[in-house]
């Protein structure tokens, strides 16, 4: 069941997150930063356990433009389409909110192939967006794909 998150699932959000960053396919986020935006993600609940199996966030960053991130599905439940409902959660609430774009920075391109994102060019993305970057461990060597869907 998807859901939007709580207060009660950042640790366990923080926790699928610290899991694929030690993995290097994605970008784990500090505790801290999560509760700031809580409010952006969704998660999927089992519904016999109550344990979160995956999230999802949608950050709004203009009044047009919206980012995917932090989307995770804990490894033993991967194929299963959890992944797959999350992001198209997220796309319905950009359009819910009138975004016209939704971009993504990932290590997975392929799957956002799926739902009509392309390849760009990170300069193509405003300035305001790479303010999170100066505190990322790759900076400056990102080595992320940029994406963006049109909506």
């Amino acid at each position: 069941m998807i859901r939007k998150a709580s207060i009660k699932d950042i640790k366990a959000i923080h926790g699928l997150l610290q899991e694929y960053g030690r993995q290097g396919k994605l970008l784990a986020r500090p505790l801290s930063e999560l509760y700031d935006h809580a409010r952006d993600f969704c998660v999927w609940e089992a519904t016999d356990s109550g344990l979160v199996l995956g999230c999802c966030a949608l950050q709004f960053c203009w009044e047009d433009l919206a980012e995917i991130r932090s989307l995770a599905v804990r490894p033993e439940h991967v194929g299963r389409h959890i992944g797959y409902q999350l992001a198209a959660t997220a796309l319905t609430e950009a359009r819910a909110y009138n975004i016209r774009k939704v971009f993504t920075l990932t290590y997975q391109p392929g799957f956002f192939r799926k739902f009509g994102f392309t390849v760009i060019d990170r300069a193509e993305l405003p300035l305001k967006i790479w303010s999170g970057c100066i505190t990322c461990v790759k900076f400056p060597d990102c080595d992320e794909t940029a994406m963006m869907k049109v909506l």
